[in-house]
């Protein structure tokens, strides 16, 4: 069992950007965040990107953290909440991506108009997609692919681990390539 004053040190690691500390804390609380998350999203996958996006938070506020108003169990619950509370928000007031017939093109047009059409589409496509990922999958990948930084300068800028920055962009490429799979079996 560990003390406030263990919590405190535990923290004051976090919040000087020890990466050691931020895996003490997650082998302490991911199990819980987890299952926190699981209970409010739809899947595993959401799930285990919330836990990320949570645990980048906590990597970012840990100097926030003071055991004399809260247990660190408490603190890491209570961003955990506001997180998932943000999420659903978010989720929530995002509208329906619009989805074109390829039927739609219009008749009588060129085929070589007809290919430009189908590739702006296609790329609007990527676009919609990419919005729809997570916060952190989203901001790496457009930081890496379209802007043209490197996973440490990303990491830098998001004041994140590497290791999570590279995680984020692993699970967003893979979510991209699942929908992108999916989008073209059903269409």
């Amino acid at each position: 069992m560990s003390t406030q004053a263990d919590d405190l040190k535990l923290m004051q690691k976090v919040a000087a950007g020890d990466e050691e500390g931020l895996d003490q804390l997650y082998s302490r609380f991911a199990p819980l965040v987890f299952k926190a998350s699981r209970q409010v999203l739809s899947s595993n996958a959401e799930a285990e990107d919330a836990v990320q996006e949570i645990y980048l938070r906590l990597w970012q506020t840990a100097d926030r953290f003071d055991p004399r108003r809260a247990k660190l169990i408490t603190w890491v619950m209570l961003l955990t909440r506001r997180h998932l509370i943000d999420r659903l928000r978010r989720k929530s007031a995002r509208p329906d991506p619009c989805h074109l017939d390829e039927q739609s093109a219009p008749a009588g047009k060129s085929a070589e108009t007809r290919s430009k059409v189908q590739q702006s589409e296609s790329l609007d496509g990527l676009r919609e997609r990419i919005q729809e990922l997570p916060d952190l999958q989203r901001t790496v990948i457009e930081r890496a692919y379209l802007q043209g930084f490197t996973l440490r300068e990303v990491a830098v800028q998001l004041d994140a681990p590497l290791g999570t920055i590279k995680s984020a962009l692993s699970r967003g490429l893979n979510r991209l390539r699942d929908r992108i799979r999916s989008d073209t079996s059903t269409g």
